[in-house]
């Protein structure tokens, strides 16, 4: 019983320092990101770790106000590539997840495994075909030519979710919506996506902050500055030779805040979409 209890004991003390290890990490560059926005140049060279004596808040207040960079249009861009990504993201992967989880067809094993191989496909290797592909289509400098790469990379990942929710719903549902006339369309519109909020709200708010924190598609993708969202907002801020990081971290800290927003409001959500079958199957 002692041993069990010492045991007991010791699990415990190696859990919560591999758990304030986590916290350290975590928490070191976001404090680091936060307070050097209020320090000027100088003092964050000198003393990053430092509290800012004194607080300044003119970085902070030259973003919101416009008068240097493009936050504003920056932030309404990454919305628009973000809704959109989701918005894609959400139709074609409810649609290709419902077929595979309830359609019997020959090719539907051989088609999962195939969306299972994207997630082994990392997106610097497809740069430069996905680059000539979008030029043959003319949308390379266009939101839509970021936001059907971001789509396609973030399906993988999404329809298995989909996939093992829609897996999960008894079979005896789709056998009385048959009985009543329902069709494969009516039982995924009616029965299934009423259903389905805590899933899709999951793959929903994955998505959108994939899409806020992607840098290097639109990287590829576009060339005009109107066009950035925030993850390239930072070049706004560093010269050939040298860079405002008190203005880089304000805007990195600004830039964090609607996402932080996202996972606080969704996460009660998130939380049920991943335990109520989202990974089965």
């Amino acid at each position: 019983m002692k041993s069990m209890r010492i045991s007991n004991i010791v699990r415990n003390i190696v859990r919560y320092f591999f758990c304030a290890v986590i916290v350290v990490i975590i928490a070191v560059p976001l404090y680091i990101s936060i307070m050097g926005g209020f320090k000027h140049l100088g003092q964050l060279r000198a003393f990053p770790m430092s509290i800012p004596a004194p607080f300044l808040v003119d970085q902070y207040l030259d973003l919101l106000m416009g008068s240097k960079g493009s936050f504003w249009n920056q932030l309404l861009n990454s919305l628009i590539l973000g809704i959109g990504t989701v918005t894609v993201v959400l139709v074609v992967g409810t649609l290709a997840a419902y077929a595979l989880a309830r359609i019997r067809f020959k090719l539907n094993g051989v088609l999962y495994k195939f969306f299972q191989l994207g997630l082994l496909f990392p997106l610097t290797v497809a740069s430069l075909p996905l680059y000539l592909q979008l030029r043959t289509f003319g949308l390379l400098d266009s939101h839509i030519g970021v936001i059907l790469p971001q789509a396609a990379f973030q399906l993988a990942m999404m329809i298995m979710l989909l996939r093992g929710f829609i897996k999960a719903i008894p079979i005896e549902l789709a056998e009385a919506a048959a009985i009543d006339g329902y069709g494969h369309f009516n039982f995924l519109f009616k029965i299934v996506l009423p259903i389905s909020t805590p899933i899709l709200t999951t793959v929903g708010v994955l998505t959108l902050v994939a899409s806020w924190n992607n840098f290097f598609t639109p990287l590829l993708v576009l060339n005009s500055p109107g066009s950035y969202p925030l993850p390239l907002g930072v070049m706004d801020f560093m010269g050939e030779h040298a860079a405002d990081w008190n203005m880089i971290l304000a805007f990195l800290t600004l830039a964090m805040i609607p996402a932080v927003i996202l996972y606080v409001v969704g996460q009660k959500y998130i939380v049920a979409g991943l335990t109520s079958g989202a990974i089965k199957g």
